[in-house]
């Protein structure tokens, strides 16, 4: 397989785990930080916007999962490199977002 089909993996699962906080964020009604408040990913933005946002990165990973090479969830590598991608903005993302709620310690 053509190893650049693994970044795509790789990248999708990032947008994939980016978008869950966005949702439930907007969902809920709350507002949350994203790309678009100033400063950039500090301030806050509205439900709405993060609604937005993140159904952006559910179609950008959508498109570079399942539309790029073929993507099979039997597949050990291609499971490993999207969800590398996603472990990885999921700690990024505790370790950002905690410096604005609270949860940015790693002690219990």
């Amino acid at each position: 397989m053509n190893w650049t089909i693994y970044i795509a993996y790789f990248f999708g699962g990032i947008f994939l785990f980016n978008a869950i906080p966005h949702i439930v964020s907007g969902m809920m009604g709350r507002a949350f930080q994203s790309p678009f408040a100033k400063p950039a990913g500090e301030g806050l933005s509205s439900s709405t916007i993060n609604v937005i946002w993140g159904f952006f990165n559910v179609t950008a990973a959508y498109f570079l999962i399942f539309q790029i090479g073929t993507f099979d969830l039997h597949s050990i590598p291609d499971v490993f490199v999207a969800g590398l991608g996603a472990f990885l903005i999921a700690i990024f993302n505790a370790r950002h977002f905690g410096k604005f709620h609270g949860g940015n310690s790693l002690k219990t």
